[in-house]
């Protein structure tokens, strides 16, 4: 009963939050600036959540620093994704290896 009730609860409130915006605002937002909030917020939130994960999903915080830096690098240099990652994880784990 209690799993029943938690997932009626978080598929309305899933549904509020996805519905609300829909019937506020019908009209096309004209306002530079709220149209330029819009398209930053997916990746302000996305960033608010990636980097603490960054920085505690390794053994220690040294080597999570090394292997994003290792990933900024070969991002800066427009290598790809999966190269970075995988430089990132390599990084990681030498790192590890030597703390």
């Amino acid at each position: 009963m209690k799993l029943t009730l938690s997932i009626i609860i978080m598929a309305a409130v899933t549904y509020i939050i996805r519905a609300v915006p829909l019937c506020l605002f019908q009209k096309e937002i004209n306002s530079k600036w709220f149209k330029s909030f819009l398209y930053y917020m997916p990746y302000a939130v996305l960033g608010a959540m990636t980097f603490p994960a960054i920085f505690h999903c390794t053994g220690s915080v040294i080597s999570a620093s090394l292997g994003f830096a290792a990933a900024l690098i070969l991002a800066y240099f427009d290598l790809g994704l999966m190269p970075a990652a995988i430089a990132a994880v390599i990084v990681v784990f030498i790192t590890e290896l030597f703390i």
